[in-house]
């Protein structure tokens, strides 16, 4: 098959779009960081009002956090579906190009019957879509397609799931909604990337250098601990229980806190803030002790990670490169959270923190989608590289 014409608006809408997503999960992080999940109660509605006009005179408090929130998702679904669509006629023709097109126009006029029942009937379809969609990515020629609509459909589900935490008044669907959104991050950093000239083109996919399958799934296995991770960080966010562990290096002054009903008494009796948490519990201190963990394992697997790049393919080699970036990133990150205990949970560190976080993540995902792809050779031993042209259909 030859190979596709590299379309720049396009590749420069896939950047505008994960930009963003990632500015919309740091507006998320400020929601929960200020406690404002719940400052405008309905949905989709705002106090009664059609979101989209919501009178900017009531934008007030906590108010302002989540309905900007709710603006903004709105704008990155939006740009989520042109994309979408572009990539689905670009890459389809005949009748599925026009079942494809049909849904994507028509999944938006039914949003503008805004009622819970219709986004949640949306949001169910969607599902059935990406289920399909993943089905057909490893066998279809031209798997980018496929890849569109999950991500069009993916934004559906965020969405709902969004509308139905408040609504529904469940912390889990929180904790879904936020480790959903990293996901969706990482999915349309990677379509950016395959949709860059650079990909199309592979100028470096002749190199005889290949990333061998060990570090491969070093790569893979470290990214989605990262993944654990902020999922953790998720879930820690959602309790509402402020911090559950207030100093750092030591917990509750021990290497390992006490979890006794009496601890815990005196852990809640000795709290000075005058935000309205929740009683720390037990639970939340084992949640919060294994994120500390799960910091230091993904410290050492990321080191790990660039010490075996550098090791295999040289210092100067463009993945040894981006993982020495990737291992500065989790150092911030790492200091960061350490910021975020000893300030007493500030809003706008603990929103940076996870911000740093998700481009962590997505730092992981290129890194993994590059050695597994491009610099993957799928040439017999001996045989020097691959040709140029064979990469863009590796993706």
């Amino acid at each position: 098959m030859s190979q596709p014409v590299a379309t720049p608006w396009l590749h420069r809408l896939a950047l505008l779009t994960a930009l963003a997503t990632l500015a919309l999960i740091g507006i998320g992080g400020l929601v929960t960081s200020h406690g404002a999940g719940m400052a405008v109660p309905d949905w989709p509605t705002s106090y009664g009002y059609n979101m989209f006009f919501f009178p900017v005179s009531q934008w007030v408090g906590g108010i302002f956090y989540e309905h900007t929130h709710r603006l903004v998702a709105s704008a990155v679904g939006l740009l989520t579906a042109i994309l979408s669509g572009w990539i689905w006629v670009r890459e389809t023709n005949g009748t599925l190009r026009k079942i494809g097109l049909g849904w994507i126009i028509l999944t938006l006029g039914l949003m503008g019957v805004r009622t819970q029942p219709m986004f949640v009937a949306l949001a169910g379809v969607a599902l059935v879509v990406i289920v399909y969609s993943l089905t057909r990515v490893r066998t279809d020629e031209r798997p980018l397609r496929w890849w569109a609509a999950i991500a069009f459909s993916v934004v559906l589900v965020q969405g709902v799931l969004g509308g139905l935490r408040v609504t529904a008044l469940k912390d889990e669907l929180g904790i879904f909604h936020g480790t959903l959104a990293q996901c969706f991050l990482m999915l349309l950093c990677c379509l950016a990337l395959v949709l860059s000239g650079w990909w199309q083109h592979a100028k470096i996919a002749a190199q005889s250098i290949t990333v061998p399958a060990p570090v491969r799934k070093f790569l893979f296995i470290t990214t989605l601990l990262i993944l654990g991770q902020l999922a953790l960080g998720a879930s820690m966010r959602h309790q509402h229980a402020g911090l559950a562990v207030p100093d750092f290096p030591l917990a509750h002054g021990k290497i390992w806190p006490a979890t006794d009903k009496a601890s815990l008494e005196t852990y809640n009796h000795a709290r000075l803030d005058a935000r309205d948490f929740k009683p720390i519990t037990a639970g939340q201190i084992y949640l919060h002790m294994t994120h500390r963990l799960g910091a230091l394992i993904v410290f050492g697997h990321v080191l790990g990670c660039l010490l075996k790049l550098r090791r295999t393919l040289g210092a100067t080699h463009l993945l040894a490169r981006v993982a020495t970036g990737w291992f500065v990133l989790i150092c911030v990150q790492f200091g960061l959270g350490i910021w975020t205990v000893l300030s007493n949970k500030a809003a706008d560190i603990a929103t940076l923190h996870v911000v740093v976080g998700a481009t962590s993540l997505v730092t992981g995902a290129l890194l993994t989608l590059l050695a597994s792809t491009v610099f993957k050779s799928s040439a017999p031993a001996g045989v020097a590289g691959r040709p140029a042209s064979v990469a863009p259909q590796a993706a």
